[in-house]
C-alpha cells in the first residue's frame, strides 16, 4: 500500500510547538495551497487549506524556522482522525503528517525567517539528498560530476 502526498504553498500562520506528556515535540501549521485552476467562471483560483502535522525533529526544525507567509514543501502521509464533537457526532479530519519538510522560497522572497538548510525528519540536512544520519549541514553548493557545453545550444541531446 502506498500514502504519500507532498504539498507546497504557504503557512497561514505561524507554527504551534507543543510537546506530548513525555517531552516529544509536535507542531502544527495549516498550508494555503493554490489549485491549478481556476473556478467554473474563470475567476480567481481557488485555495485550499491543509492541516498538517509534524513530530520530533522535523517539528522542532518547522518551528523553529518557518513563519507565517512562507513557502514551504511538505513531504509525508496523509491521515485521516476520526473524533467526536460536543454533540456526540462523530466526525473525520484530514491531515498530513510531515516526514519532510523543505524551504519552497528563499530568504529574500520571503517574509523573513531563516535561510537555513532544508532537515528531514531524520536530522539530515540539505533538502532531503545524502544518505548520513548525521546532523552536518550539506556543502552550500554539490559538487557536480557534469561537464560544461560551452557554445550555443545545438549541441544539447534534446
Amino acid at each position: 500500500m502506498l500514502n504519500h502526498i507532498t504539498i507546497m504553498g504557504r503557512l497561514t500562520r505561524d507554527p504551534e510547538l507543543r510537546r506530548t506528556g513525555s517531552g516529544i515535540a509536535v507542531a502544527s501549521f495549516t498550508v494555503a495551497v493554490d489549485r491549478d485552476f481556476s473556478g467554473k467562471d474563470g475567476g480567481e483560483k481557488e485555495t485550499d487549506f491543509i492541516d498538517c502535522v509534524a513530530w520530533r525533529q522535523t517539528g522542532e526544525f518547522v518551528s523553529k524556522y518557518f513563519t507565517k507567509g512562507r513557502m514551504i514543501v511538505v513531504s509525508g502521509r496523509l491521515q485521516i482522525r476520526p473524533w467526536t464533537d460536543k454533540d456526540g457526532n462523530k466526525r473525520r479530519s484530514a491531515e498530513v503528517v510531515a516526514d519532510n519538510c523543505y524551504f519552497g522560497d528563499s530568504k529574500k522572497d520571503g517574509e523573513g525567517g531563516s535561510s537555513a538548510p532544508a532537515q528531514n525528519s531524520y536530522g539530515n540536512y540539505g533538502g532531503g539528498y545524502g544518505g548520513s544520519n548525521s546532523a552536518q549541514p550539506a556543502p552550500a553548493y554539490p559538487q557536480s560530476n557534469f561537464d560544461l557545453i560551452e557554445g550555443d545550444d545545438s549541441q544539447l541531446p534534446f
